[in-house]
């Protein structure tokens, strides 16, 4: 191991945020699918999510049976969790499944996909039993807490980590989760910042002309029902 690096998180240690890490108890499970190639991300954010909270578990692969093959266990009831990817026909927070809306509150458990947008494609497109979860689509009122330091395919994608602290909220968890995630969060982005660890080429450019009028985001937590066509905006190309 890099001498340089944390033991702990295998970060560098400039962009170590153990230190800030607070264990914060949750009511709902958080099952991480991390692509292989997202494991070494300084940048990566399921890391946090998974040292923060006790309720939550990161595995990493591309492919599983099913839910309970993803979390080792037997008896899931894949009828309460939710699957948060983008929908471009969501239309507000709400939660949506097979038999119409669903209270949020109802959820024991939300599955990430973990990686870039073409990763989280190539997460979504090998576990077929993924798509026929209901779905979490969420629509960020404010940008990422990457800011430039992170390439994505538009300006409002979000972090795994604000995904998920958002999610969170939106079932009726405390407050203060979010708050707390997205805290350490800024905290790693800006020691990687002071830290130039993210070469420029990898940053994001500055935006240019007008915001496209349909967005296809994340932060809206509608969960649309069990659905066999491809999500919508699968076929956008991603970077």
């Amino acid at each position: 191991m890099n001498a340089r690096s944390c033991e702990t998180c295998h970060r560098p240690l400039a962009a170590c945020v153990c230190d800030r890490i607070i264990r914060l108890e949750t009511k709902r499970r958080i099952l991480i699918l991390q692509h292989p190639q997202e494991r070494d991300a300084v940048l990566g954010s399921a890391q946090i999510l998974a040292a923060s909270l006790p309720n939550a578990k990161l595995v990493v692969g591309l492919s599983w049976r099913n839910l309970g093959h993803a979390l080792s266990e037997e008896g899931v009831d894949p009828k309460r969790w939710a699957v948060l990817f983008p929908d471009r026909e969501a239309s507000g927070e709400q939660v949506g499944g097979r038999g119409g809306v669903i209270e949020p509150k109802a959820l024991e458990g939300i599955i990430a996909l973990d990686g870039t947008w073409s990763k989280a494609k190539t997460l979504w497109w090998r576990n077929p039993w993924v798509s026929k979860l209901s779905r979490l689509t969420l629509k960020p009122q404010k940008p990422s807490i990457y800011g430039r330091l992170r390439a994505e395919p538009r300006t409002d994608y979000v972090s795994t980590l604000e995904s998920v602290a958002a999610a969170l909220s939106l079932c009726g968890e405390s407050p203060e989760v979010e708050a707390s995630l997205c805290r350490t969060f800024r905290t790693l982005v800006q020691r990687v910042r002071d830290a130039n660890l993210i070469p420029p080429k990898a940053r994001r450019p500055p935006r240019r002309g007008p915001s496209p009028a349909v967005q296809f985001t994340e932060r809206s937590l509608h969960l649309c029902g069990p659905k066999t066509r491809p999500p919508s905006g699968l076929s956008a190309p991603q970077s």
